[in-house]
């Protein structure tokens, strides 16, 4: 096949004009937090020197100016944030009161929409499964696990085995738990492990995915088999810095292993808990490349985010899918307040 260089001519201007202006970019950020900042100490460097040696005055100390200081630093992630986030999200808050063509103003009626339509109903009620199932369950297992490899022989390997799933991505891991939930008719052979397990055990196979709710249930699986293992990771190294004293003088006080867990370790760990417990929840709230690949949110398993672009890039309903946008913000408003002041409350303590 030959190559025609006036087809793929525009393909390739368009691919070198990206490629010039990431390099116009990251270059000029370097420029501004690196060179123009160097070259004002090594000038500043060069008069001290000259002073001290007797080839001039010693340069007059001026008083900084923090604030321009400071500003020169963050314009460029004020300008970032502003072109990326604030400018897309004041524009979906209006597009969320608008109709499907985002031509006329049609006020509340798409926030109403959400909550009488009882398909877009099925999906927050998805929602809230997933967002009460997921931190409260991943936790309790990353943290069940980080208290029992706890100094044990094995202990890296073992927790090494949890964490693995981390690396994979959502739409991975989707895949491969397809697998797991893949069903064939009782006259083939099951290539689903779940299915094969039910197989044998003397039961029929099921179409997992497609009853409901238990489908929801079988993709809560799915994201809780990936954040264990920072749940884990986190929890453990909490665990690891609890003072070494408290624990032996708990000891020599004759305090069970229960007693331990629950009047020692878990108030020592709580901040980390809240960490965990935040970050999971936001995570869920957003999650979109589960339900997508496992099910294309069919079958009463949509959520929120899946919903968002099936009505605002499926079904050209922009309205619609602003308000579900514009929901989901408000919904991690509150979290992302909480951990603030968590945050604050331990940096006074």
């Amino acid at each position: 096949m030959e190559f025609d260089f006036a087809e793929e001519q525009p393909k390739f201007l368009m691919l070198m004009y990206g490629l010039i202006a990431f390099v116009a970019v990251v270059g000029g950020l370097l420029l501004l937090l690196d060179v123009v900042p160097a070259w004002f100490a090594r000038r500043r460097e060069a008069q001290l020197v000259a002073a001290a040696t007797g080839g001039g005055p010693l340069p007059r100390r001026r008083k900084p100016r923090e604030g321009l200081f400071a500003l020169f630093f963050l314009l460029p992630t004020v300008l970032l944030l502003s072109v990326g986030l604030v400018v897309p999200a004041l524009r979906t808050v209006l597009l969320s009161f608008m109709d499907a063509g985002s031509d006329n103003w049609v006020g509340l009626r798409n926030y109403g929409w959400m909550f009488s339509d009882d398909s877009i109903v099925r999906v927050l009620l998805n929602t809230l499964i997933w967002v009460l199932l997921v931190p409260l369950v991943a936790t309790t297992f990353g943290l069940l696990y980080a208290v029992m490899v706890d100094k044990a022989r094995f202990e890296s390997i073992a927790k090494s085995l949890i964490f693995l799933p981390m690396a994979i991505s959502f739409v991975g891991a989707s895949i491969i738990w397809k697998f797991v939930y893949a069903y064939r008719s009782e006259e083939q052979d099951q290539i689903g492990l779940l299915n094969q397990i039910v197989v044998s055990l003397g039961g029929e196979p099921r179409q997992w995915l497609l009853d409901s709710p238990l489908n929801t249930f079988l993709l809560i699986v799915i994201m809780v088999w990936i954040q264990a293992g920072f749940a884990m990771v986190v929890l453990s190294a909490a665990i690891k810095a609890i003072p070494a004293d408290i624990v032996e003088a708990a000891r020599l006080d004759g305090v069970s292993p229960w007693q331990m867990f629950w009047q020692i370790t878990m108030p020592s760990i709580r901040p980390a808990l809240i960490v965990v417990v935040v970050t999971l929840s936001i995570a869920t709230l957003k999650v979109f490349d589960i339900v997508r690949t496992a099910t294309n949110g069919n079958y009463d398993t949509s959520v929120i985010a899946n919903e968002m672009y099936n009505q605002a890039f499926r079904y050209g309903e922009n309205g619609q899918g602003s308000a579900l946008a514009v929901f989901l913000f408000i919904l991690v408003i509150p979290i992302v307040i909480y951990q603030i002041r968590n945050l604050r409350q331990q940096r006074e303590g």
